[in-house]
């Protein structure tokens, strides 16, 4: 069944047709009229914020599952009740999402319970992001020797910090008391004064708009100068100095799990989440923060650009799929190449399908029109038949519960 999905306009989105969800929206639907404006994310699946649906019956998707209980299959339904766990997005991203975590399943319980105003669910928040195009994140505490070397390369920001927990910083080799020194030193950064934070920024970036070519790579001034004329004075553009800074390309993929510090930066995504909006946020950002939630939670441990880069597993010559460690979700890549066709899996899970390239035909019962941005609604323990047109490749994402 062919969906109608929601189009979330949030500022920090990609214009008008730089947008690759503007780009996805106007090729499902040529009535659509592409404006000078935002479109930042393109919501698939059943959240209450941004609901998908059924464009032949008219009736939303979360609706018609209740009325159809074999939609969600015995073995999800078992699991996660009457509902789509999962909810599948494309991201298009101009200017840095905040810097962020999400709780496990039991802190999200009892965040909810405490503070129900502003964690406003008692689930978790897995995140899987498969670049589109050329994408940038930062994700996860770099290597310890990579800060120590930012750490005796940045005067700026250590004349803001307490000087005997740099000393710490600096003196440990890597294990179990780098990770306390490290915990020590984000806290200090954390709950610094907010007026010297943001003096010390404006100097370190006049310094570095001065310094060799060299040194302005190593020190990452392009990404500094760019989040800082976005976020002026914010505590979040120290963070590529503590966080790998991730430039993926179209294909690579990173899975987002419990507590693990991260922000997109920029590029198009496929995301697939939880239904969740349980969110710990650390700068680069004007929402409010919670930095006592955010220090007591944070996984400190360091991570290379390999120990985060998320592999997928070939199904067969047309499909390779992405499965996270948690049962919410897992996503497929299809991609059928022309004078083909292809039968997806036959899974106990419903599906949720865009197309992100290439033309042709979708069919479980009746064919549905295959184009990009084209979104789709399939029951669990169904088989879609995907043919391209003459001449043409068809690409798709297929999110399911990982069961």
């Amino acid at each position: 069944m062919e969906l109608q999905c929601t189009v979330q306009n949030y500022e920090w989105g990609k214009v008008g047709r730089d947008s690759m969800v503007a780009k996805l929206i106007s090729s499902a639907d040529t009535n659509i009229t592409i404006e000078d404006k935002p479109y930042a994310e393109l919501w698939i699946g059943t959240h209450p914020n941004g609901p998908s649906l059924i464009i032949e019956r008219g009736v939303l998707l979360a609706d018609y599952i209740k009325d159809n209980l074999d939609a969600i299959g015995p073995v999800v339904r078992n699991k996660f009740g009457v509902a789509v766990p999962f909810l599948l997005k494309v991201l298009s991203i101009r200017k840095a999402l905040s810097i962020q975590a999400h709780p496990n399943k039991a802190h999200a319980e009892e965040l909810h319970q405490q503070f129900p105003d502003v964690y406003r669910d008692p689930n978790h928040k897995p995140e899987l992001a498969i670049a589109l195009t050329p994408f940038e994140a930062l994700c996860g505490f770099r290597d310890v020797a990579q800060i120590k070397a930012f750490l005796n390369k940045l005067p700026e920001l250590c004349e803001i910090l307490p000087k005997a927990v740099v000393d710490s910083m600096l003196s440990e080799i890597e294990g179990d008391s780098s990770t306390a020194a490290l915990k020590q030193l984000f806290a200090s950064l954390m709950t610094s004064d907010k007026a010297a934070i943001a003096s010390s920024l404006q100097k370190l970036v006049s310094r570095l708009e001065h310094e060799d070519d060299e040194t302005k790579a190593y020190l990452q001034y392009s990404l500094l100068n760019r989040l800082h004329k976005d976020f002026p004075g914010d505590v979040g553009c120290y963070a590529p100095y503590l966080l790998n800074y991730l430039q993926l390309k179209q294909g690579e993929a990173i899975f987002l799990g419990p507590n693990l510090p991260h922000a997109y930066l920029s590029g198009d995504c496929i995301e697939c989440m939880s239904c969740s909006d349980n969110v710990v946020r650390a700068g680069l950002t004007p929402k409010p923060l919670d930095v006592p939630t955010l220090l007591g939670m944070l996984d400190y441990g360091s991570y290379s650009r390999d120990q985060l880069l998320f592999m997928p597993k070939l199904e067969d010559e047309n499909s390779c799929v992405w499965r996270p460690p948690v049962p919410d979700f897992a996503v497929v890549k299809i991609k059928v190449q022309s004078d083909d066709s292809y039968n997806t899996a036959n899974r106990p899970s419903p599906s949720l399908i865009i197309i992100t390239a290439g033309e042709g035909t979708a069919c479980d019962t009746e064919p549905i029109p295959c184009k990009p941005g084209v979104a789709i609604f399939l029951k669990a323990s169904r088989q879609l038949t995907l043919t391209p047109a003459p001449g043409k490749t068809l690409e798709a994402f297929q999110a399911i519960c990982n069961v």
